[in-house]
């Protein structure tokens, strides 16, 4: 591996740049037997093809192009991110073809395949397709894209694991940081980084590549981990916000998770079990950083009266 790359999404972008880890992958979902790693032609995009779309992995194999993505937040939009991958791909492989000539040019065969790690609870397997993001539902779509996505969290699509052991051994990795991410806290999340690479080395778990890119990969997680955090925090205060909204308004419209559950439970106060139990989450949070009543009240713009119901709850169940 080149050291001092440009920055990759995250560790599994990175062992996917080596064509043995690659091509393996490739037989794990193909129940292919190709050994010969120069079969592998990369055909990832990086900043040096364009300046923000950039994917994880895509490669061609025996005519068919594998796009793998890695997911660790659930993301609806992965068709339309895997489409624009593609358009990007195939306008490199032909941008020196007669697309406009007799003659018929063939392409590689797409598959797009989705590896989800999150924490959310998902099913093992399941497809997204380009079609559930059409504005308007339509019987035969004339455009269609198909994501597999596999959940490879611990127990789940185990016979895909036991086939791709580098697979397998990202996931272990990816756990070890999880566990000692809840043992150390957010703020020495370096530090849980670097044990569970300690650990793995150990362990003999993507040793090499460890020990060969820890820099790297203590840098990427980081920023992974960071911007799995934002996306969180951004989606607790869109809750608030609509939980808030529906309480006011109650109207049809707007957020669905804060104001139709609440509407359908037709509460007084707008507070769906759902929504509560999310505000209540927040305001605790809070309450740990020995805030006032009034200052987090003020940060979520609620009134200090529910901040302190929430507060008597808490100190009750103690």
């Amino acid at each position: 591996m080149a050291g001092n790359r440009e920055y990759k999404s995250d560790v599994f972008s990175m062992l996917m740049e080596d064509k043995e880890n690659a091509l393996q992958l490739y037989n794990a979902m193909n129940n292919s037997h190709y050994t010969d790693p120069d079969l592998v032609e990369m055909h990832t995009l990086d900043k040096g093809v364009s300046l923000t779309v950039r994917n994880d992995a895509a490669f061609v194999v025996d005519a068919s192009l594998s796009i793998y993505e890695h997911q660790s937040t659930v993301c609806p939009n992965m068709p339309v991110r895997c489409l624009m991958y593609f358009s990007n791909i195939l306008h490199r492989l032909l941008k020196n073809r007669n697309i406009y000539g007799k003659s018929l040019i063939r392409i590689p065969v797409p598959k797009f395949a989705i590896f989800y790690n999150g924490e959310e609870d998902q099913p093992e397997r399941y497809d997204m397709k380009l079609s559930d993001s059409f504005e308007k539902e339509v019987d035969i779509p004339e455009a269609e894209l198909i994501c597999h996505v596999y959940n490879i969290n611990h127990g789940y699509n185990e016979s895909l694991m036991k086939k791709c052991p580098v697979l397998q051994e990202y996931m272990t990795f990816v756990t070890y940081v999880r566990e000692y991410h809840k043992l150390e806290g957010y703020e020495n999340l370096e530090t849980a980084i670097n044990n569970a690479i300690n650990r793995c080395i150990e362990e003999n778990i993507l040793r090499d590549f460890l020990i060969e890119n820890r820099s790297e990969v203590v840098k990427v997680t980081q920023m992974d981990y960071t911007f799995d955090r934002q996306i969180t925090l951004e989606r607790e205060e869109a809750r608030v916000e609509g939980w808030k909204e529906g309480r006011e308004e109650g109207r049809e419209e707007g957020r669905k998770e804060g104001r139709e559950e609440g509407r359908e439970e037709g509460r007084e106060e707008g507070r769906e079990e759902g929504e509560w139990k999310c505000l209540s989450d927040l305001v605790t949070k809070k309450l740990k950083r020995n805030l006032s009543d009034e200052e987090i009240a003020e940060q979520l713009e609620i009134e200090a009266a529910v901040v302190a119901e929430i507060r008597a709850s808490i100190e009750s169940d103690k």
